[in-house]
């Protein structure tokens, strides 16, 4: 295939505020959400018009009716009706996902413009036909005699008209991914003290990020909110420590509750992403370099810890980079549970896990605190599975167009065991 090594920018960013399921968005479909990220977008960086070159959105709870999600999506809005986009799934790291794959496309010079992002709602959770109520509907389609028909909805039961809600535990293991991270917390020794103590630092950074205004071009108002309704400025540790375990309810060594865990929530968010010809034709100074991205995945089933993928894949971005923890002003780790980014840092200072498990002479070593999700993550604004990478991504642009050159880390675990990395460096 042709390239031309072309330098990948993001330019900006939008998503809405997100909202806890079931409440503020609980009438909105996923492509309501989607558009009014994506409207936003359009709104902020004058694109109304325009044709992109290709557009790249995920949701992670889907159904057969947004079999198309991203270009539905797309024609609701005021980009050229000729943009393509598509769908994209890897888990909760959907929206880095596509913006690698929109990366890549920018770096060959396929595209020069381009759009990523990712939308998930638990509001909107499709429903299915249980298996045997779809087997009935099937025969009754087939039957072409009275007959064959009342044989087909003779094998109807009362049990069948149950639907199928859909479930994010692990079809493997058929455990939660809260339950799994019990797992893992046991295994790396961390306390409920620690977990709640990183869930505090999430909702305070946040808030006080909210507070100086930082999420002002990043976040637009919809459905009557203009920041996260998950966000709590105003809790402590002691608030914290009253809450119950959420997964380990019976062995009394639960540690994981619903304040130091993701919430379930509904929301979207886009990412602007060009090549410099594309910035150029756009007008628009970037703010961020997408440098590398790498996805990994372990052997959860067979013993390895569900959410740790991620140490893989930073360990090999770091080796290909031939970087180290030193060289970064910012670390983006996705919160789905504090016990998970404990274990993740825990694991990258262990010399034997570093030696075992990612083939490396020396631990990576630990990462200072300070430079750790500096303006909130997961834990205290939510966690719209397919939105998530695509908001860390555009909110570690912002942070590193300020203050000369900075370079940042992502790191996303997802389901399925898998785990994605990202460095993006001030443009």
């Amino acid at each position: 295939m042709k390239t031309q090594a072309l330098p990948v920018f993001i330019l900006g960013s939008n998503r809405i505020p997100f909202a806890k399921s079931q409440t503020t968005y609980a009438q909105a479909s996923r492509q309501d959400l989607l558009v009014a990220a994506l409207n936003g977008l359009i709104d902020r960086y004058a694109l109304g018009g325009r044709l992109i070159g290709d557009v790249a959105f995920g949701a992670v709870i889907n159904g057969v009716r947004d079999f198309n999600l991203a270009r539905e999506a797309l024609l609701s809005t005021a980009l050229h009706p000729e943009t393509p986009a598509y769908n994209v799934q890897r888990a909760c790291g959907t929206g880095l996902e596509t913006a690698w794959q929109i990366g890549l496309k920018l770096h060959t010079g396929a595209i020069n413009t381009g759009i990523a992002g990712g939308v998930d709602s638990n509001s909107a959770v499709p429903l299915e036909l249980s298996e045997s109520l779809r087997a009935v509907f099937m025969a009754l389609n087939r039957a072409r005699t009275i007959p064959d028909k009342v044989k087909a909805l003779a094998q109807l039961k009362l049990s069948s008209l149950m639907p199928v809600v859909p479930s994010v535990n692990e079809p493997r293991t058929h455990l939660s991914m809260g339950e799994h991270t019990e797992r893992m917390v046991k295994e790396w020794a961390v306390s409920r003290e620690e977990q709640d103590s990183l869930a505090l630092a999430s909702h305070k950074n946040g808030a006080n990020a909210y507070e100086k205004g930082f999420f002002r071009d990043l976040v637009g108002d919809f459905g009557g909110l203009s920041r996260d309704g998950t966000l709590r400025g105003d809790t402590s540790l002691s608030k914290l420590a009253q809450l119950k375990p959420a997964f380990d309810t019976t062995s009394g060594k639960g540690t994981l509750t619903a304040g130091n865990s993701s919430p379930l929530t509904d929301g979207a968010a886009t990412v602007l992403m060009a090549n410099d010809l594309g910035a150029s034709a756009l007008g628009l100074s970037p703010l961020a370099r997408l440098i590398d991205v790498q996805a990994t995945a372990v052997d959860f089933v067979h013993g390895a810890g569900l959410l740790i993928a991620p140490t893989k894949a930073v360990a090999q971005l770091l080796t290909r980079n031939q970087l180290s923890f030193a060289d970064f002003d910012y670390f983006e780790i996705h919160e789905a549970f504090a016990g998970q980014v404990l274990c993740t840092l825990r694991a990258w200072e262990s010399a034997e896990y570093c030696r075992e498990k990612l083939g490396l002479k020396a631990p990576l070593g630990a990462i200072d605190s300070a430079k750790i999700n500096v303006v909130g993550s997961s834990l205290a604004v939510g966690h719209p599975f397919a939105a998530t990478g695509a908001r860390i991504l555009g909110t570690l642009a912002k942070l590193l167009a300020v203050g000369g050159q900075k370079r940042g880390l992502i790191s996303i675990c997802t389901a399925g065991g898998m785990g994605i990395a990202a460095i993006v460096e001030s443009a």
